[in-house]
């Protein structure tokens, strides 16, 4: 954590709450936007893809469960607007067909990669198991970001609107989950 506070700033511990909360939250949304994709693209040839993504996130997810009761950090109040608004985006943009699907997995991914990125320079050496894990899920949202390239994302009708818009709705909700 940064030196020379002033007031205002977190405290380390304040911090620390924040990051697991948010991550805690946004695993939870991720996992709610992957079932929603494979509801309905269930015999997509891309269904393999998603499942493997959508397990990784089962993982990051259990991680950071069990960090919120560990550390005994109030879970993010918003997540049953996660599960509902995850699953909605999810399978809103399987219905516009695959490419628009992996343009949501990109655009969401790069969110969570920009997200972790931050942390990993937030945090101190004394959280290197976190940090860790931190660094290492971001290895694999990157992955995901990259199986979504590769499945035509950048390709889908009207991508930057759906890419800008998503991105955009992924950092509000970054923002809302760390505070509510």
């Amino acid at each position: 954590m940064k030196e020379n506070r002033i007031p205002g700033d977190l405290t380390k511990d304040q911090m620390i709450e924040r990051i697991i909360r948010v991550n805690h939250a946004g695993e939870y949304g991720a996992k709610q936007i992957y079932r929603g994709q494979m509801a309905v693209l269930k015999d997509s040839d891309c269904y393999n893809q998603l499942q493997h993504m959508a397990e990784q996130e089962d993982k990051h997810l259990e991680y950071f469960s069990d960090q919120v009761a560990k550390r005994k950090v109030r879970p993010s109040a918003l997540l049953p607007l996660w599960h509902i608004a995850g699953y909605a985006l999810g399978a809103t943009t399987a219905l516009m067909g695959k490419k628009a699907a992996m343009a949501c997995t990109v655009a969401v991914e790069d969110a969570i990669e920009e997200h972790y990125s931050s942390q990993l320079t937030e945090l101190d050496n004394d959280e290197s198991e976190l940090k860790q894990k931190i660094n290492n899920f971001r290895q694999e949202e990157m992955e995901h970001r990259d199986i979504g390239i590769e499945n035509g994302a950048e390709t889908s009708p009207l991508y930057s609107l759906l890419y800008t818009s998503i991105k955009t709705g992924s950092k509000i909700a970054i923002w809302l989950a760390k505070r509510v």
